[in-house]
């Protein structure tokens, strides 16, 4: 009652402002902890849930919002510290937490989150060794996917400097922390893919915390380096850290330096290949030549001695000389025809012929020696002047010290290949066998 005694009536709406006011006055901010269970998300992107314990519960409500800040996604039976205010839902005189943060109780958010999309990619398949592409051995172009003011790019230019200076580094650079970092990231490998003149790329930043390398935990950029035709390396943070694109790259770098590294082997370990292979051709060679030498040699004394032969031979000679004189004697009349015979035998028996056939033979087989032996020489050597050909030509500064050079656009650095993209004042990098020189564009001749 009033103070003359009449009642004040109420209506359930009006009490219901009266309580949801009191709540909101005396617990805007509190965490409750608790598990959650009933999670809902319908169309409208609201995040439905109940809180509970073994006591008593509550109904819970997360708008759209805050939803959109999750890192991780709430499941039946998770438990969960929950930031929010106290308030009355009208409609069904429900007093309710409206909850503007979430947190996994026992695990942070991002590692949750870490988790969770980790074991989500990998039964699509998309950390599977079967789809790993292997690393040129020698790559021409290197492109690098990190941001042009950090750490990351100094320290791969330095360590590609130092092994093979020659090789050419493009750089697309991008935002690798806070918003819209991993879009950029993801953009800049789907470019280099369309660009096509890359033979491997390197994507990466240098340490930090886990929200600041967050952007490579990013399910876009995971994805990106999957459909990647160009073979990815992800070099993120220190040794410690991983993150979900190293789990989805060709081949995962513990550091930029040490992705540097494994890019491409440096020029001294190429030159020294090179000096091994050619020590081990001569090696071949020579113990190929011996033992064909020896080969020979043997079967120089595997002749017999023709000197010997015609001895052996003179000695029948005579001793048939001998029985042909005592024939004679005894019986002369008789034996001629036999001594015709036996004379006719002897001259096809001479031994000059067997020795003449004998010497055209040698002769042969060493000309047939010869000759093989100067073939195979000839093959190697010929092999030998492809190869250096070959290496020579895969060097990126051959076609500039022919007189060409390289024209790329300045601050993009993309190199220019049609004269129908520049307009007038448009600033040029000219890159030559030594040197560069900055210029800009006078006119447009078409």
């Amino acid at each position: 009652m009033d103070l003359f005694g009449e009642k004040r009536i109420l209506t359930v709406s009006q009490l219901t402002t009266l309580v949801r006011g009191v709540l909101e006055e005396n617990f805007e901010h509190v965490w409750v902890e608790g598990e959650i269970s009933n999670v809902a998300m319908p169309v409208s992107g609201h995040l439905y849930f109940t809180l509970k314990d073994a006591g008593a519960q509550i109904r819970c409500v997360m708008f759209r919002g805050s939803v959109r800040a999750l890192r991780f996604k709430p499941r039946d039976g998770m438990g969960l510290i929950v930031r929010g205010r106290v308030t009355v839902y009208d409609q069904r005189g429900e007093y309710q937490l409206v909850a503007d943060y979430l947190e996994p109780r026992g695990l942070g958010a991002l590692q949750l989150a870490f988790v969770q999309l980790k074991e989500a990619l990998a039964k699509e398949g998309l950390f599977a060794d079967g789809h790993k592409k292997s690393l040129p051995l020698l790559p021409r172009r290197i492109g690098v996917v990190t941001s042009a003011t950090g750490a990351a790019i100094h320290d791969i230019l330095q360590v590609l400097n130092r092994r093979f200076a020659n090789v050419e580094v493009l750089l697309r650079p991008v935002k690798v922390q806070g918003e819209g970092a991993a879009a950029e990231i993801a953009a800049a490998i789907d470019d280099f893919n369309r660009y096509g003149a890359i033979d491997v790329m390197i994507v990466g930043r240098g340490g930090g915390s886990l929200e600041d390398l967050w952007a490579f935990n990013e399910e876009a950029v995971a994805r990106a380096i999957y459909r990647s035709k160009i073979p990815v390396i992800s070099a993120v943070g220190h040794e410690v850290d991983f993150t979900i694109a190293d789990f989805a790259a060709d081949l995962r770098a513990p550091t930029p330096s040490a992705a540097a590294e494994l890019v491409i082997k440096s020029k001294e370990e190429l030159t020294a290949r090179v000096e091994f292979l050619r020590h081990r051709l001569i090696q071949g060679m020579e113990r190929y030549l011996a033992e064909q030498g020896a080969a020979l040699d043997a079967l120089s004394h595997a002749l017999r001695d023709p000197g010997m032969l015609i001895g052996h031979l003179g000695q029948r000679v005579d001793d048939l000389m001998e029985r042909l004189d005592h024939a004679l004697r005894t019986t002369a009349h008789h034996r001629a025809a036999s001594l015709a015979a036996l004379g006719l035998r002897l001259q096809l028996a001479n031994p000059s012929l067997r020795v003449e056939r004998g010497r055209e033979r040698l002769l042969t087989l060493n000309g047939r020696l010869l000759t093989g032996i100067g073939g195979r020489v000839d093959q190697w050597r010929q092999s030998l002047a492809v190869a250096g050909a070959r290496l020579q030509s895969l060097s990126p500064l051959s076609t500039l010290e022919r007189g060409y050079s390289i024209a790329t656009t300045i601050p993009a650095k993309v190199v220019i290949k049609d004269s129908s993209i520049l307009a007038v004042s448009d600033r040029l990098e000219l890159r030559f066998h030594r040197g560069s020189v900055i210029c800009r564009v006078e006119s447009d001749e078409g």
